[in-house]
């Protein structure tokens, strides 16, 4: 169990390895390397993790807060034990690509064109979340929810959205492929 805070890791990066139980609090990661690390257990706080390479990472059980973290692509992650949980970040332009993200938590997070195309998010929380422009397309969203969230397009046609929960203005979003005016 370690604790990094302020560390500048584009300065001096952080040693390719295992890390459990770690806590990472305002360190900038910035266009950094982390591929074939591991992670169980950890806890980013207010860190810049824009850019970073996750080639074959692994993320287990690690709790993303107040983070900022642009362009990530979690699709390249190892799949085998993949658990995340994100509040307050903002993960704009970040991939989740045939990624499982079963029963993930996102919590006051702004996912503007994240990829989840073909990714499986049944049961997953959606809490007061803005997804503009995110791609669903052949999106498992079964008992997901989504009631507080906002400014989602899902084609019903092209995901599974069996028992998924919608808020009543966030129908809208449910019906944006008809290109209809709903008042």
């Amino acid at each position: 169990m370690q604790s990094f805070q302020n560390t500048d890791f584009t300065k001096s990066p952080l040693p390719p390895g295992e890390y459990e139980h770690c806590t990472f609090t305002n360190c900038n990661f910035s266009n950094a390397d982390l591929s074939g690390s591991k992670f169980f257990d950890c806890k980013f706080h207010g860190c810049n993790i824009s850019l970073v390479k996750l080639e074959k990472t692994t993320l287990g059980d690690v709790q993303f807060t107040d983070c900022k973290m642009l362009g990530l692509h979690f699709d390249t992650c190892h799949d085998f034990g993949f658990s995340v949980s994100f509040e307050n970040c903002i993960l704009n332009h970040s991939s989740f690509y045939k990624t499982r993200l079963k029963k993930t938590n996102f919590k006051n997070t702004q996912l503007h064109q994240v990829d989840f195309m073909e990714s499986d998010l049944a049961q997953a929380v959606f809490d007061n979340c803005d997804l503009s422009r995110a791609a669903f397309n052949r999106t498992i969203l079964e008992k997901a929810d989504l009631r507080t969230s906002f400014n989602y397009s899902i084609d019903p046609d092209l995901n599974k959205i069996k028992k998924a929960k919608f808020s009543m203005p966030g129908l809208v979003g449910l019906l944006d492929k008809f290109d209809i005016v709903v008042d």
